[in-house]
């Protein structure tokens, strides 16, 4: 048995690494840290059971980490808690310094102090490791030719965001070197899937569409990001959370690289499928474009581009797959219509977040065209 604290747990990502072990590893104890922030939501997690905890709290509060991992008897970490939003880094870089620089290191230092406690001669009693999940933001843009990062690839990160997760990065490998903290670190690819968030681009824009709104994209359309279904990610974090070594790194990637422009149009067709395919949604989507005879693209949209917008990432993922045994099983197109018909089955989850305070305001912000937006 192991006994497991997954720190933003509430957030995309997290929420759905918890709803995976629990399913795959039902003998574990789950510990969920999560402070809530605008992107966290309690509403993505199961229903709380012997299995799991939930504690609102922000790995920022070093004393509070260690409480929790001395209550708990922690001897796996599992750390999501970061703020990961390009847009919101480059309006306020400050809150993204304080939370996944400073956060992490109030972690790892919790870690290293609570566990440091019982080891003897170096070694610790029962098998222990700290996973940080990263990004392939880190690496910086490649340029169309350039074959895709590694885990050596050097950093060279463009936006505030990037560069905290880089400085994060780094205190993690220093804590394994200079401490020996049994650590393990992921950079992965841009994560979809159920529970994520609508302002990032694909829920962002299925939202935007079931309410008949614009679906701005930045510049034209010609960004390339490589698309890992959130459950393959998953299943790469338990790789390496059993069979990893310590001070490694691996990339966790799909080989799966899309311009915004082609996955805004695969993403309209997604929809205009189900649409198709189930006449009754037109009567409870009114105001999306299928329902009126309209294709989805006619809403596409050209925005101003974002400050230092990154033109390409691509990820290897050859270590994960060649040392651990894994590879992405969810193919792009069958992924993207299992989340668009996540988001069909689940408008409460998608409404209450609509509804709160400051959201529309932060899309008008951002995109421009409030009216539409």
């Amino acid at each position: 048995m192991s006994r497991l604290l997954v720190t933003g747990g509430a957030g995309f990502i997290g929420a759905n690494f918890v709803r995976y072990w629990l399913e795959h590893h039902p003998e574990d104890r789950v510990v969920v840290l999560d402070a809530l922030t605008y992107a966290g939501n309690r509403s993505s997690l199961p229903p709380e059971d012997e299995r799991w905890r939930w504690v609102e709290g922000d790995v920022v509060d070093r004393a509070g980490n260690e409480q929790l991992l001395r209550e708990e008897e922690i001897d796996t970490v599992v750390h999501f808690a970061a703020e990961s939003h390009v847009d919101r880094s480059i309006e306020s870089p400050q809150r993204f310094v304080e939370v996944n620089v400073v956060g992490t290191n109030a972690l790892l230092e919790a870690v290293r102090r609570v566990w440091g406690e019982s080891e003897e001669g170096g070694l610790s009693p029962t098998p222990r490791r700290f996973h940080h999940v990263s990004t392939d933001e880190v690496y910086g843009s490649l340029g169309p030719a350039d074959p895709p990062v590694r885990e050596a690839t050097p950093y060279a990160p463009n936006s505030p965001y990037a560069a905290s997760k880089a400085a994060a990065d780094h205190l993690v490998r220093a804590y394994f070197e200079t401490y020996r903290l049994p650590v393990t670190l992921s950079n992965c690819s841009n994560n979809y899937g159920p529970y994520h968030y609508p302002e990032k681009l694909i829920p962002l824009f299925i939202v935007n569409l079931l309410e008949g709104r614009e679906l701005p994209v930045y510049g034209a359309g010609i960004n390339v990001r490589d698309w890992l279904h959130v459950e393959d990610h998953c299943r790469g974090l338990e790789a390496i959370l059993l069979r990893g070594l310590p001070g490694e790194t691996y990339n966790v990637g799909s080989r799966n690289e899309r311009t915004n422009l082609e996955v805004v149009e695969g993403l309209c067709d997604a929809v205009d499928r189900a649409f198709a395919a189930e006449p009754e949604l037109s009567k409870h989507f009114a105001s999306a474009p299928p329902a009126a005879g309209v294709p989805s693209r006619s809403k596409i949209h050209f925005v101003k581009d974002r400050p230092g917008h990154d033109l390409r990432y691509a990820i290897d993922p050859s270590k994960l797959e060649r040392e651990l045994g894994w590879s992405p099983r969810v193919e792009f197109d069958e992924g993207l219509a299992a989340t668009v018909r996540w988001y069909l089955d689940h408008e409460r989850w998608w409404r209450e977040i609509l509804g709160r305070g400051g959201y529309r305001g932060w899309i008008a912000r951002q995109y421009g065209r409030p009216s539409e937006l």
